[in-house]
């Protein structure tokens, strides 16, 4: 290197001293203290700014390999407990770690709410549920579709970066009760994580859709497991648990090492067989609740930790909801009651060892599917005086519940719908049960139904209002024990016993007499109370996002995205969607332009045989902001064809053949001309071709590539004819005279 003065600046290094007039007052210094000293001041100078100076140079395009790689590396707990100041990104499912679903950011906002815009549309290539929430970092885009696909998008375009597809066995989609749904992925130090439908856990290289590795995290493969949640990514960990309680499963959550895939802790949420060892001192507590008699662990327990999962990096707790029983009937689970530990609680566990540290169960004996695996939002409040760390949590019983996060106390419980099966809870925070709610040996009409009063639909809280932002909603049902009932047999009239499905009840033997509705409510978690409502059209609407811009934006199962002031509930804005909507919205700034972004796909198991709107499309991703102005894509209206006639028949089958369609086929299709179909049509309005060759569908057909099951094993040529008939003798006994 030259030691005399510098009589060049350097480009494209910014140096002061090589600009104008400063170059020349060093120049003039260089030559009072010698031309050596100033070169070793001079480099140093530069040295101290080089790293800059390159990053401006050297900067990679935006959306290229190298930049998604940078800008997604840097993505760990520090990072996302920083961005929830900011809300320049969404890099987690809930936003930040609190899962609040508040974004601090206000360039959209009530005032000019109403200019929003289409940006740009993407097509998931999907036309099952899709559930997830788009994470967002620096304009690169992680969502998935159905079937676990994820999809990574730039952003500034609206163009595909890569895709990746688990290539999940489509014949075996029925394992999951509840449509092939994906809630999201996790984001951490430069990988994306996803939990594949069929229970593999997936690491994938954030920039380029790679596999790293995979886990099979399924425990027992006796039973169904599936996974249908966004996994959770802290602390060099992520954590995910598995769906399955319907089928029979013993529910857990599971925490892997995030660079190795390396199993770190497992903690299971009801115990197992009694005459084995308990895997911990929380599972030996859990067996005194339950009654050893009914053999619970044939049928697993249940208890699936199949969707929330929050963190709290202050106090090192990971907090969980857990599901319902396996069987949904106690008499049949735990015949002499217990309160079944650890059905349907919230539970907190030590991040780092998954050891137990406290419950709060919000649900004791479990008869009526009544999960709390509904997404939990940790908060600060004050109440009665005192500043608490609390849940807030809002599970299917129908009741907002305020629990203190750093030792499970019981605050306070409210009923935020109508409901029948208790009347309160009392100052120990155990629930004041109706007499007659466990009384099965007739249809009850259950009040809330097993859709519940809120489900997996993300709520919201704006620490502004103070509020909740809550979709609420009944789809009624009736329940009623099955004393005959066999673990994984073809129960009759038992709704799809013949898929594995194991309530252990009869559903809807009478119809309900409670009414259907779908509602976002905005509710004060502190006085307990409805500050405002919106009533939907239909149950089975998106979860919720709050600003600082003062809005809440909620999709809609009739294909509507709207905004509504957050304080008052008044609506500022709205926007058709082509089709139902069941996840939840976000928000974030790219290049100093705030952005919201919603993935549409109607489905989950009420979208399977119902819906709201008259159009269809594919899944698909829509992105806006304040003068957006593409196009929307085109929609296309729902086949409905004319009420099926003219297959043949004999009426003496029909009986026989509900029974057949109840166990096998009824979730999915619904009631032939009775329903209009969701997103797997309505066997009413099929081509008579179709129907009277069934088989052909029923045994190896084509349709199994879209996940219909191989019904080969199950059913004979004779049951097929039975099912022939109640379709026909259904949809002429409801045919206009």
């Amino acid at each position: 290197m030259p030691t005399g003065p510098i009589d060049a600046c350097p480009q494209p290094l910014t140096i002061p001293a090589c600009r104008g007039e400063a170059a020349m007052r060093s120049r003039r210094f260089a030559s009072s203290v010698g031309a050596g000293l100033f070169a070793v001041a001079m480099l140093s100078a530069a040295a101290s700014m080089l790293p800059t100076a390159a990053i401006a140079q050297d900067a990679p395009a935006k959306g290229s390999e190298a930049h998604i790689a940078a800008v997604t590396q840097r993505v760990d707990a520090e990072f996302i407990r920083a961005n929830a100041a900011s809300g320049t990104d969404w890099p987690s499912y809930g936003l930040d770690y609190a899962e609040t679903r508040f974004s601090p950011l206000d360039q959209i906002n009530a005032d000019n709410v109403k200019d929003l815009g289409l940006v740009w549309s993407y097509n998931l290539e999907s036309t099952r549920g899709v559930e997830a929430t788009p994470l967002v970092v620096d304009g690169i885009m992680y969502v998935t579709g159905s079937w676990s696909v994820v999809h990574a998008i730039d952003v500034r375009t609206g163009e595909r970066i890569w895709s990746f597809d688990p290539k999940v066995r489509k014949d075996l989609g029925y394992r999951g009760c509840c449509d092939v749904v994906n809630r999201g992925v996790a984001l951490y130090e430069g990988r994306v994580y996803v939990g594949a439908y069929d229970g593999r856990l997936i690491a994938l290289d954030a920039a380029t859709g790679k596999v790293l590795w995979e886990r099979d995290t399924i425990d027992d493969k006796r039973f169904s497991y599936t996974i249908t949640g966004a996994p959770r990514a802290f602390n060099g960990m992520v954590v995910i648990g598995n769906g399955g309680a319907e089928y029979g499963a013993r529910g857990y959550v599971t925490a892997y090492d995030a660079e190795t895939g390396e199993q770190k802790w497992r903690w299971f949420a009801v115990p197992g067989d009694p005459s084995k060892p308990f895997e911990d001192e929380s599972m030996e507590l859990a067996a005194k609740t339950w009654d050893p008699s009914g053999k619970y662990w044939e049928a697993g327990g249940g208890g699936t930790i199949w969707d929330t999962i929050t963190f709290d990096p202050e106090l090192g707790l990971v907090y969980v909801g857990t599901g319902n029983g396996s069987p949904w009937a106690q008499s049949r689970r735990s015949p002499k009651g217990g309160d079944n530990l650890f059905l349907s609680s919230l539970v907190a566990l030590r991040a780092d060892t998954g050891k137990y540290v406290w419950h709060y169960q919000e649900t004791p004996g479990d008869n009526w599917d009544y999960t709390s695996t509904q997404p939990m939002i940790l908060a600060d409040l004050q109440i009665d005086g005192k500043l608490r760390k609390v849940i807030l949590h809002a599970p299917k019983n129908g009741f907002f519940f305020v629990v203190d996060r750093t030792n499970g106390e019981f605050i306070s419980a409210k009923n935020f719908v109508d409901v029948n099966w208790a009347t309160g809870y009392d100052a120990q925070g155990r629930p004041i049960e109706n007499p007659q709610a466990r009384i099965n040996d007739k249809p009850q009409d259950s009040v809330p139904g097993p859709f519940g009063a809120h489900n997996w639909h993300s709520m919201s809280f704006n620490p502004q209002t103070g509020l909740v932002y809550l979709p609420a909603q009944n789809i009624p049902l009736t329940l009623m024990d099955n004393r005959e009932w066999k673990f994984n047999a073809a129960n009759i009239l038992e709704p799809h016993s013949g898929l594995g499905w194991n309530t252990a009840m009869f559903i809807n033997a009478e119809a309900p007499q409670a009414k259907p509705f779908g509602r976002l409510i905005a509710w004060d978690p502190v006085a307990q109370k409805e500050v405002w409502r919106k009533e939907h059209v239909s149950p089975w609407n998106g979860g919720t996002l709050t600003t600082a811009g003062k809005l809440v934006f909620q999709g809609t199962a009739d294909g509507r995205f709207v905004a509504y002031d957050a304080k008052t509930g008044a609506q500022l804005w709205e926007t058709p969607t082509g089709t139902g909507v069941v996840a939840a919205p976000s928000t974030y700034v790219v290049d100093g332009k705030q952005y919201v972004s919603i993935a549409v796909g109607w489905g989950g198991v009420y979208g399977l045989a119902q819906r709201a709107t008259e159009r269809q499309g594919p899944g698909t991703v829509y992105t806006f902001a304040l003068g957006g102005t593409a196009r929307p894509p085109e929609f296309v209206a729902y086949r409905m064809g004319k009420l099926l006639s003219g297959v043949n028949y004999d009426p003496a089958l029909i009986e026989q053949g509900t029974a057949l369609y109840v166990s096998n086929c009824a979730f999915c299709h619904g009631v032939p001309g009775v329903d209009r179909g969701g997103n797997i049509p309505n066997l009413g309005y099929m081509d008579a071709e179709l129907i009277e060759h069934l088989d052909k569908s029923l045994f190896n057909g084509p349709a199994m590539a879209r996940g219909m099951p191989d019904f080969t094993d199950r059913l004979s040529a004779g049951d097929v004819e039975k099912i022939k008939a109640f379709i026909q003798g259904t949809a002429d006994a409801i045919r206009p005279k």
